[in-house]
């Protein structure tokens, strides 16, 4: 089980913050400085090598007004203001983040959206009031260990309703061709130790048993850098 960071009990943006966000991802989720400066959509469009949009709108698309959708952690940029939008004055956005940096980010994004609720949360153990038609995981299993990625898809499973969805948008194994491939593997090895993983595994694997309760579709973008996979619940 994951411990909880206890170092700075007195500075509020690391209290009850896991240990592995501090010890592997301060620099980018969890210092608030750093935090502050990251939350740009030119950030998220250069870390994503322009996919941005392509991803972002795979994610939209699924979400229809009057629809209950659950996001299990906060987005830098414009995504979870656009998500919130979408599901309409019918609908609710729940947003959760175990961070309270990111959590103070969203809170400015979703101001004037009553259909919008903000907790901070863990999303390997966070219940909805109600039942989602949809949940989304975007790019947040590859910041995780392994134990956390498998809790995580399976709680976000188990909040689905008969005939929705939960998506999972992430990295994957890229083509032999992709040259960022070789960017990437450098990259995951300095700062991004967990991601890795999801070259070698499929989302539907850490789902266990919960798996075949479910429809599962998945699609590869930019050269198979990318994944975006859905989860339809059999009704």
């Amino acid at each position: 089980m994951t411990t909880l960071h206890t170092r700075t009990p007195a500075d509020p943006y690391y209290r009850d913050v896991p240990d592995y966000m501090v010890e592997v991802y301060d620099w980018a989720y969890v210092n608030p400085r750093k935090a502050r400066l990251l939350d740009r959509k030119l950030v998220v469009s250069t870390l994503l090598f322009g996919n941005d949009r392509r991803l972002m709108r795979a994610y939209l698309q699924q979400i229809r007004p009057g629809d209950k959708v659950w996001q299990v952690a906060h987005v830098y940029g414009d995504l979870v203001s656009r998500a919130a939008a979408r599901v309409g004055a019918a609908g609710r956005f729940t947003l959760t983040d175990v961070t309270p940096i990111q959590v103070e980010l969203a809170a400015g994004k979703l101001a004037g959206l009553p259909q919008a609720r903000l907790e901070r949360a863990d999303a390997a153990t966070f219940r909805p009031a109600q039942p989602q038609d949809l949940v989304c995981s975007f790019f947040l299993l590859h910041e995780v260990p392994e134990d956390k990625k498998s809790a995580i898809v399976a709680n976000m499973l188990a909040q689905v309703v008969p005939g929705g969805r939960a998506l999972f948008v992430d990295y994957h194994r890229p083509r032999p061709w992709q040259p960022i491939g070789w960017l990437l593997k450098w990259v995951n090895r300095k700062l991004e130790p967990f991601a890795e993983a999801l070259w070698n595994t499929e989302i539907a694997d850490y789902a266990a048993e919960a798996a075949g309760r479910f429809e599962w579709r998945k699609r590869t973008v930019f050269g198979g850098v990318y994944q975006i996979v859905v989860a339809q619940r059999r009704d």
